[in-house]
């Protein structure tokens, strides 16, 4: 009994390690993540498994309970719920689908993998170990996937160790000769340090203040210049003039994300502003659930959710290209861009607002995931965030 309690304590210690580590934000280290199937299958009853799988998914996700506080301005404890029941879907699946039978393990995870990928699981689907696959082959696009989902269904069996030394050795190949994702030709994307106050100061100072950064972007030789989301706060005929305005003598695309509010509540959406005007470029597949997203709203007759578009405009047109857009909390999920890949996009466009997450590591696991994403399907990349 003894050893058996200590066996379990190391399983679920080892797990919070590779939580930890794994989603540290540094994209060389996103294949820490993989020891987790490893682990899972370890676990000799029920309790155990769901105990590493807790382990696991907490830790990756430990700057949800700080950055909800920033969010609300509230005490710690509305974030720690959330945390604990955003945990509760990846722990569940994992335990209802984890099996004693060795023969059948791999195949349930890989069920279980599956399930936490697509909507209605899927949508905090976060974690995914699955997202490594652009750090152990990068530029194998859909066969590094493949080949990265048989490796995490090899790590669930009696014979993980050979499986482990064949992704190790894939790492350190990869690791060796690795490059960032390349930015396509004419494209910049604008990093802000402007806080809580981007999108909430909508006043014609910000505005210009915003204009005359474009301005300086563009005459570096930048055709359409990205500002993250909700930079130009709320899309009125107003702001589009102003913006057009601006820009009426220069050949410049500005896109940027603003929130369009209907009768029902908001679409937070990237538009596209040129001297001929401005359209709508992108809506948001999958707004942030709870924060943004409240679809119970509507049960009670209450408006102000976003609105969640799931699997509309995985690609969109700009100057020619056919862009991969993900919006901030898109960039932690896998369907969303797996669905844009379907579609063989030019490059990736990303775009997040993460004044919220400051002092946690949220923000820089976004950018490593999408740049996973972009390397794996060797993919240029725009990104841009406001902190």
């Amino acid at each position: 009994m003894s050893r058996e309690y200590h066996r379990s304590t190391l399983l679920i210690i080892a797990s919070i390690a590779i939580g930890v580590v794994g989603w540290s934000g540094h994209v060389a280290l996103l294949p820490v993540a993989i020891g987790f199937p490893v682990l899972w299958s370890l676990a000799r009853t029920r309790l155990v498994a769901a105990l590493v799988s807790a382990g696991y998914f907490l830790a990756a996700s430990r700057g949800l309970p700080q950055g909800v506080t920033a969010y609300y301005s509230s005490d710690i404890w509305p974030g720690l719920l959330l945390w604990l029941c955003a945990s509760l879907s990846f722990v569940m699946v994992h335990t209802v689908l984890w099996t004693q039978n060795a023969s059948v393990r791999p195949f349930r995870y890989l069920l279980a993998a599956a399930v936490m990928a697509i909507p209605p699981f899927g949508i905090i689907g976060w974690a995914h170990p699955v997202t490594a696959a652009g750090v152990v082959f990068p530029g194998w696009r859909w066969w590094g996937l493949g080949l990265m989902t048989a490796g995490l269904a090899g790590l669930a069996t009696r014979v993980w160790p050979a499986a482990a030394i064949a992704l190790t050795g894939f790492w350190l190949w990869s690791a060796a000769s690795w490059t960032e994702p390349r930015l396509p030709d004419g494209w910049r994307g604008v990093d802000l340090d402007l806080g809580a106050t981007l999108g909430r100061d909508v006043g014609l100072q910000r505005h210009r203040d915003l204009i005359a950064t474009v301005r300086t972007v563009a005459g570096n030789g930048a055709h359409f210049v990205v500002l993250p989301e909700s930079a130009l706060g709320f899309l009125t005929p107003t702001v589009t003039r102003l913006w057009t305005g601006a820009f009426a003598d220069a050949d410049t695309t500005i896109i940027a994300g603003v929130a369009v509010i209907d009768h029902g509540g908001y679409d937070n959406i990237l538009v596209a502003i040129d001297r001929t005007g401005g359209r709508i470029l992108y809506r948001e597949r999958m707004p942030v659930p709870g924060s943004m997203w409240q679809p119970w709203r509507s049960w009670f007759g209450e408006s102000g959710s976003a609105s969640a578009d799931f699997f509309a405009n995985p690609v969109v047109l700009a100057g020619g290209s056919r862009v991969a857009p993900l919006i901030c909390y898109e960039q932690l999920l896998i369907w969303p861009v797996l669905q844009s890949m379907l579609h063989d996009p030019d490059f990736i466009l990303a775009v997040g607002n993460g004044w919220w997450t400051e002092g946690t590591s949220i923000v820089a696991i976004q950018r490593a995931a999408t740049t996973a994403w972009a390397r794996l399907f060797d993919k240029p990349l725009v990104f841009a965030i406001n902190t």
